[in-house]
Parts: structure tokens; C-alpha cells; sequence
């Protein structure tokens, strides 16, 4: 972008030569002052930077020195007497006009300070701006000679005042505006987007992400390009140092922890946000009537659980210990969230819901012991508690599936077959939950309040979304490339013939 005048309109020079020649010589002759006579004899002055003759081109000499001929040659013929000084620090001129009348001098002095004014303007030019375009590419800027220009913002003529030159085009100055503010750049610097100009402090704000942990823009890397992490289904961006100083994670959604935010911590060292939190299930108690709904769901499907199965909330620390315990059944890591046991053993359930105290931390929780016995192949179903409801019934429903496999005499399976089918149960329910206003097939019709039967919520619906979600995009060969493979099997044969040729075959059909 260019600040200019109008200094290569030749118009200017030739209109007044025979005063131009005057003020050149004054101008050279000065150091840093010019003077001519005013009407009453008053000497008046004007700044001026120091400048000489030397600088301009040869062609403009030869026309100035032609002008200086005709104007003293003008001068003789009107009678006028031309009084030079030896003195070259200072040059002055008296004019003797006998018959010359005062309104004439007077028009003479207004034509001479406009001229004074325009030269003044003319030497004493801005440093002119550059523009930035997406990024920082420099555009040089070049000279425009405003004469018969058009404004590129307004459609107007530009005159003799200063005028900006960038774009393809010239333009008044409180015509270029930005076009996020719409306020006129004036900037040694702008940015541009889409042929569109902006402030570099609009554009920043406009078009640079901005950190959802920490709400600051994210910052360059080294190689100056904008690096930033964003999760896949959230889309929540963040910069990539998040990963590195312990900023936690809701352990349901995965969503990490924005900075004017607070999770709820779990005694077994969990983070949960608000929105998962809203819906999560705490105690033992609070999870039988979802554990009913998902047996009476089964039984739509005609796969009826016959025998009363134990279903225990469990923290983090008795959980794993319950795996440790078991003999049979994968786990899906790093984070095992649901077991079908099969072994007798001690569980320590969570029996009431804690609650919230200083921190934001879950206190005053309260479990027990849990004597499991081997009444069946099934002798338990543990899921962590603190869940989101969809989540804990998706866990439900794939850890019913195995107890149902168990129970139904199927033999031991790959773990990409037992895995995969369960994870294709536990898919169909999700997609039951949500679909549903009155919750989907197979639902229960219990009116207790515990069950959280009605139309979801929106915020519920997006968290059922990305757990179905999390399924379908698991990279584990056993729980993602198995459940890729059962879906398919089930959408093309049904449900019930993929799970005869499951029992017959131990694979799932092509």
C-alpha cells in the first residue's frame, strides 16, 4: 500500500513557470527556509525540507531554465526590473509594477502560496505502507499519478490529495477500509484474505484459531505454519503442548478440560465433565433399572437371559483387580470399563452415590464387599461406575452378550468373533436409545424415574452419537476390525443367522 501525491502531472509544473522558476532557485539557494515579499513589505515563511535542483532529471532542468527565460523575458517587456544578489545563501526579488493594479498582486500572492503549499506537500511524503497478503507475502508498493484516477471504493475522481495505491487500483484514503471493521486501513501494514483487506489485528482475530483449552491463539511452530490437535469427532482444537502438561481429559467423552472450566473428580483419580456428568450413574442401586431395560432388550431380540445375574458398580482400583482375578475373557486396553465374570471371588461394589465437596472432588463414597458364587458359567457383570447412562448401557449390553454366549453353550471364540458381536450388540442398542423417542425397541416400559425413559436430550443424543462413534472407529483387531466384520455379517444375514453359523462355525459368515 502507497502514499502518493501527485507529482508526475506535468500539468503542475507548466501552468505557473514563470513563478516555479522563482521558487526553485529559492530553494536551492536555502538551507532549510524560503522567503518571498508579502503585500505590506511582511517577510512570510514556510518549512521546507532541504532539496535542491540537482535532483530532478535533466528533462526537467532544460523546461525550468526555458521557463526562467520566458518569465525574465516577460518581465522586461511589462517594465518590470529583476534585482539579483551576489549573496547564493540567499536570493530575493523586488518587483516594480507602476501600472499593475492591487487585485492583480493580491491574485498573484494567492496563486503563489497554493503553489508554495503544493511543492511543500510534494517533498515531505509518508514512508509508504506494504501490504500482507495471507501469511506475510510482501507486495512492493508503486507510485500512481492521481490525475483522471478513479477511486477502486467510491467510483469518484481522485484529485490532488494523498491517495493510496494497492489492490490493482488507487484509492481515497477513508475509502480503503477493512472488512471486518469496516474502518479505513491506515496501517504501515494490512492482511488480506479472499482479495478482501483487513487490519493484521482484525484478520488475527478473524481467521487465526483460537485454543478451546486455553482460549489463546494458537501459536506458530517452528517452521511458522499454525500446528494445533483437534479431536475427531469434538473437533475441539487445542494446542499441541495440552498433550504434554497434564491437562485432563474427561475419562467418558474424552473432551479435554477448558481452562475456565472444572471437571469432577472421582476418588479413583477420573475426571468427569458437567455434560457427561449430568446423566452418569454412581451406585449399584441406580443402575437396575438400565440393567433391566437392557435384559428386557435382549429379549425383544428373542436372546432372553434366563438366570439373575449379579450387575456391581465397581471404582477403577476393584475392577482391575476383579480382572486380574478371572481366568477367561479379553480386555480391551488401556482402559478395561466392564467384565462378565465367570470365577467366584470378592468384589467391592460401590453401594451409595457420593457427592460433591470442596475441589470439585466426589466425596463420602461408600462401598462393601460382594461374595461372588458359581451358581452358573456367568457369576457376575462389573462396570465402572460414574458413566454417562448411554455409555454404561452400551458396556451393559456388550458385557450381557458375552454372559448370553456363555450361557448359550457357544464354544471359546477368537477374540475378534466374541469381541466383535458384542460390540455389534451393544451398537444396535445405542442406536435404539437414540432413535427412539420412547427408547427404541426392545426398551422397557417400567414408568420408575431411575430409568431416564423419554425423549433424549440433545446434548444426550451427541454423547450417544460418539460412542457409537468410538465403536465404529476403534483400530483394535478384536473390538474394531471384529465389530466391522459382525456388522457387516449382520446387516447382510440378520442377526440370528450370524450368530447359528457363529455357534456352528466359530466365524462370522462372508
Amino acid at each position: 500500500m502507497n502514499y502518493s501525491k501527485d507529482q508526475n502531472s506535468p500539468a503542475c509544473y507548466r501552468k505557473t513557470y514563470c513563478t516555479m522558476d522563482w521558487w526553485t532557485k529559492v530553494l536551492e539557494g536555502s538551507s532549510s527556509r524560503g522567503h518571498y515579499p508579502g503585500r505590506y513589505g511582511e517577510d512570510r515563511y514556510w518549512d521546507e525540507p532541504r532539496r535542491s535542483v540537482d535532483d530532478l532529471s535533466d528533462f526537467d532542468n532544460e523546461e525550468i531554465e526555458c521557463a526562467i527565460a520566458l518569465s525574465l523575458s516577460e518581465e522586461d517587456q511589462k517594465g518590470k526590473k529583476v534585482i539579483e544578489e551576489d549573496n547564493e545563501s540567499e536570493l530575493s526579488e523586488e518587483y516594480y509594477k507602476p501600472h499593475q493594479p492591487e487585485e492583480d498582486v493580491t491574485a498573484q500572492l494567492e496563486e503563489d502560496e497554493q503553489l508554495a503549499k503544493a511543492i511543500q506537500e510534494s517533498l515531505s511524503l509518508e514512508s509508504p505502507p506494504r501490504a500482507q497478503y495471507d501469511g506475510g507475502n510482501l507486495v512492493p508498493p508503486y507510485p500512481f499519478s492521481s490525475g483522471n484516477r478513479i477511486c477502486a471504493g467510491c467510483n469518484t475522481e481522485i484529485g490532488h490529495g494523498q491517495f493510496l495505491s494497492c489492490m490493482g487500483g488507487v484509492w481515497h484514503p477513508d475509502c480503503f477500509c477493512c472488512n471486518a471493521c469496516n474502518l479505513p486501513i491506515a496501517d504501515y501494514e494490512f492482511s488480506m484474505s479472499g482479495n478482501r483487506p483487513y487490519h493484521k489485528s482484525c484478520y488475527r482475530k478473524q481467521h487465526h484459531p483460537r485454543c478451546d483449552v486455553c482460549n489463546k491463539f494458537i501459536p506458530t511452530n517452528s517452521a511458522g505454519l499454525i500446528e494445533y490437535r483437534a479431536h475427531p469427532f469434538w473437533l475441539q482444537k487445542y494446542c499441541p503442548s495440552h498433550e504434554r502438561d497434564t491437562t485432563p481429559r474427561c475419562c467418558s467423552c474424552e473432551r479435554m478440560e477448558p481452562r475456565d472450566t472444572r471437571y469432577i473428580s472421582l476418588d479413583d483419580g477420573r475426571k468427569l465433565c458437567l455434560e457427561c456428568l449430568d446423566s452418569a450413574i454412581m451406585d449399584t442401586h441406580e443402575c437396575q433399572p438400565l440393567y433391566f431395560e437392557i435384559r428386557e432388550f435382549y429379549e425383544g431380540l428373542n436372546m432372553k437371559v434366563e438366570q439373575e445375574i449379579p450387575l456391581l458398580l465397581v471404582e477403577r482400583p476393584a475392577l482391575n483387580e476383579a480382572m486380574e482375578g478371572e481366568k477367561n475373557g479379553h480386555h480391551h486396553l488401556p482402559e478395561t470399563r466392564g467384565l462378565c465374570l465367570s470365577e467366584e471371588q470378592t468384589v467391592t461394589t460401590v453401594l451409595r452415590r457420593p457427592r460433591i465437596g470442596a475441589g470439585y472432588r466426589f466425596i463420602d463414597i461408600r462401598t462393601e464387599p460382594y461374595r461372588l458364587s458359581r451358581r452358573c458359567e456367568v457369576t457376575a457383570i462389573l462396570i465402572l461406575y460414574g458413566l454417562p447412562r448411554l455409555l454404561t448401557g452400551s458396556i451393559l449390553a456388550h458385557e450381557m452378550m458375552h454372559a448370553w454366549l456363555r450361557l448359550k453353550g457357544y464354544p471359546n471364540l477368537r477374540p475378534e468373533v466374541e469381541e466383535g458381536i458384542c460390540q455389534v450388540l451393544a451398537h444396535m442398542w445405542l442406536d435404539s436409545e437414540i432413535y427412539s423417542s420412547s427408547g427404541g425397541e426392545g426398551a422397557s416400559s417400567s414408568s420408575s424415574p431411575s430409568s431416564k425413559k423419554g425423549p433424549r436430550s440433545d446434548s444426550e443424543k451427541k454423547l450417544g452419537e460418539f460412542f457409537k462413534h468410538q465403536i465404529e472407529s476403534d483400530t483394535s483387531p478384536a473390538y474394531g476390525e471384529g465389530f466391522r466384520i459382525g456388522n457387516k455379517a449382520v446387516l447382510k444375514y440378520g442377526l440370528r443367522t450370524t450368530l447359528d453359523h457363529i455357534q456352528m462355525t466359530g466365524t462370522f459368515p462372508v
